[in-house]
Parts: structure tokens; sequence; C-alpha cells
């Protein structure tokens, strides 16, 4: 929950710093950038987060060091791979998307994706040993490094850099750095004797194939559209229209951050055999949420407006829209944890890519027509669809307790 807070605050204040000093249009490229390394790091880094989760615990120093080692290279390698291919292929089919055309716009595109992969990578690798305050720390100096970094470069501008490669690099240089640090110093205190190599790490593929075709498409289903939606303003409306649209975004994911963080330590407990119940981590999502959402629905207005008044104009009632959200959202986020908790993936996969075609083939049709609030509208729509599923799986097993897994199915 701290690591929320954190990435949200120090977020906020980021982009707030970053909105006052550079022209919507840079934001809108940069922004579109970030959110396409994202959507191409979520595609690419193979789940290799929840193998850790499911498999770190109770194995041994020499396994934990091969699984750790072959996840994070195999993973950074994928994603790599992606980024330069995507760098190559989306230009070509978005107009919009022109600033990823050469090598410079190449080479951003694969720092920032397996940027965003080495550090959900890492993430999870304390997630799987419980160990919170290392995650903490971590996210800390990542987030305060960037807004720091922003400073410096807004202070002292790099010759033959525009701003919206300033804004990347202030955002990829310290994700980038604190990683290397993680990878040299985090093995040592999570499991002594540890240490990463790349030594018998081909071991690793067929649990990685596993990974790809069971926790990875319930993962890409469940927060590739997060990454795809300023992807898709960015293309349909232009990079102007994706500022508005992504700081709206940034600020209602302090709400969206939460359920995630929650489900994922519901199933790492579950995995290391405490006995955590649903209830419980709902009860903690709506005493986190609860009050935040309040506040965006009363002020947000205002909020948006400490950017500039164009952002509170353009992305107010989107930004309702997005906390509405929140709830159908968390609801679909906590069944799925549940669900993967006992081995049901299928059902996951299902539930998740109701909620993924929904969502983006609606932005996709929304767009033209209600401009950035036709995205919000949209991820409203997944939300609850996906709500009302887990809400009548949930009735239809009260009904027919006896019928076993059959009865709670999505078919």
């Amino acid at each position: 929950m701290a690591t929320t807070v954190v990435n949200g605050g120090l977020g906020y204040l980021y982009w707030m710093l970053a909105a006052r000093c550079v022209p919507a249009s840079e934001i809108g490229t940069a922004t579109a950038l970030i959110s396409a390394a994202t959507a191409v790091s979520m595609i690419a880094n193979l789940g290799a987060g929840h193998m850790f989760i499911q498999r770190l615990p109770g194995s041994d120093t020499a396994g934990w060091s091969r699984i750790v080692s072959g996840g994070l290279i195999f993973g950074s390698a994928a994603t790599a791979a992606a980024a330069a291919a995507g760098a190559m292929i989306v230009p070509s089919v978005a107009d919009n998307f022109g600033f990823l055309g050469g090598l410079q716009g190449a080479a951003a595109l694969v720092c920032a994706a397996v940027a965003v992969t080495l550090t959900t990578l890492l993430d999870n690798v304390y997630v799987a040993h419980r160990a919170g305050h290392g995650m903490l720390v971590r996210n800390l100096a990542v987030a305060s490094g960037k807004i720091v970094a922003l400073f410096v470069i807004l202070a002292y501008p790099v010759p033959g850099v525009d701003w919206a490669e300033s804004v990347l690099l202030s955002w990829t240089l310290p994700t980038l750095l604190v990683s290397a640090l993680t990878v040299v110093a985090g093995p040592r205190r999570l499991r002594p004797g540890a240490r990463l190599r790349p030594a018998g790490i081909a071991a690793e593929l067929p649990h990685l194939w596993t990974a790809l075709t069971g926790h990875h498409l319930i993962n890409l289903c469940q927060a590739g559209p997060a990454a795809l939606l300023p992807v898709l303003v960015t293309a349909r409306l232009g990079s102007d229209a994706n500022a508005h649209f992504y700081l709206a975004w940034m600020t209602a994911s302090m709400l969206f951050m939460v359920s995630p963080a929650v489900a994922s330590a519901l199933y790492a407990e579950r995995t290391n055999d405490g006995r955590v119940g649903l209830a419980r981590a709902a009860a903690v999502v709506l005493a986190v949420v609860g009050g935040p959402a309040v506040v965006l629905l009363v002020a947000g207005d205002a909020i948006l407006g400490l950017f500039s008044a164009g952002y509170a104009a353009e992305g107010g009632t989107l930004l309702k829209i997005l906390v509405v959200a929140a709830l159908p959202d968390a609801v679909a986020n906590l069944a799925v944890a549940h669900w993967r908790s006992q081995g049901r993936f299928r059902l996951c996969r299902r539930l998740n890519a109701v909620r993924a075609v929904s969502c983006l083939l609606l932005t996709w049709l929304l767009l033209p027509s209600l401009g950035v609030t036709g995205a919000g509208v949209a991820w409203l729509a997944g939300q609850t669809a996906s709500a009302l599923i887990v809400g009548f799986l949930a009735a239809r097993r009260s009904v027919r307790p006896g019928s076993g897994r059959r009865a709670e199915g999505f078919r």
C-alpha cells in the first residue's frame, strides 16, 4: 500500500512539474511513447513476474538464482526485440506515431520498454518473498529519481534534445539505474548466497513457456487495456489529446493501482500457504480507495487545474468516469486473484478477455465522437461488464453449492 501511495503521489508531482514546464504537444509525445513502451513490455515480458510468485517460495539457492536470472534475461530480451519490431511497424500504420521512426525513436522505445519490464519483474521478486519494504524502497528511489532528473534536465537542457526527449530521459534513466542496482544488491538481501548469472538459464525455457500460456495471457488481458488506451488515443486523436487524457488517467491511476497490489499480495500469501480471505482483501481495497475516490469526485477539476486550466477543461469529466470505474475494476481484479490461487486459469483468462475486448473496441469506436471522454466511457463499460460476470458466477455458485466447479465455470 505504501508503494502504491509513493508511485501515485510522486508520479503526480512529476507530471505536474512536466506539464507546467513543457508544452502539451511535447507532453503528449512523451506520454505516448511511455504508453507504447508499457504496452510492449506488457506483451513481451513472458509472464515471468507471476512465475516468480509461484516458484520462488521454497526453492533452493541455486534454483532461486536460475529462476530469477532466466526470467529477467529472457523477459528483457523479448521486450527489446518486440520494441524494435514495434518501432519499425507502428509508424507505417499510424501517422501520429511518426516520432518512433528512425534510430533515435527506436532506441527510445527499446530503452523505455526494457525499463518497464525490469521494474515490473523485480517488483514481483519482492512480492514473491512478501518483502513489501524492499519494493517500497526500490519504488521510492525510482519515483524520486525521476523528479530529480526532470529538475536537472529542465534547468540544464541537453543540446540537440527536444522537450519530449528530455521528459523521456528523466523517466527512463532513473528506472534503469535503480533496476541495475537492485540486480546487484537485491539477491543477497532476499536469498543469502544467491547471485544472478546466465549459467543454466536454458533450463527455465519450459517454465517460461508454461508461464506464457498461463499467467501471461491472464496478465495481458487484465493490464493490457490500461497500457493501450493512451496508444489508441494518440493514434485516433493525436499527441495533444493524449496529453489531456494521460494526465487525467495518471491522476485516477492512484485508485487503479490499489486493487492489483492487493490482488498480487493475496496470490502471494496463498502461494506461501497463507490463509487470507477474499473479504479481508476487499476490505483493504475499500478502505484505501474510498477516501481518495471521494476527493477526486468532488475536487477532480481543481486537481487537474494544478497542471493547467486546459487539462481541467478537457479531462474533468473523464476523471470522474475513471474514478467510478475503480469499483468494478477492483471486483474483477480480486476475483481473478482468488481464481488464480485455485488454479482456475481458464476462467481468469476468459473474464479478463471480456473486459479487454469490450474496453478496447469501444475506445476505438467512441474516441472520434466523444473525444478523450470516450476512452473513459469504454473503460467503465469494460470493467462493469466483468464485475457483472463475477456477480453472476458468485450467485450461480451460491445457488448450486454442490455442483462442483462446473457450476463456477465461465462457459
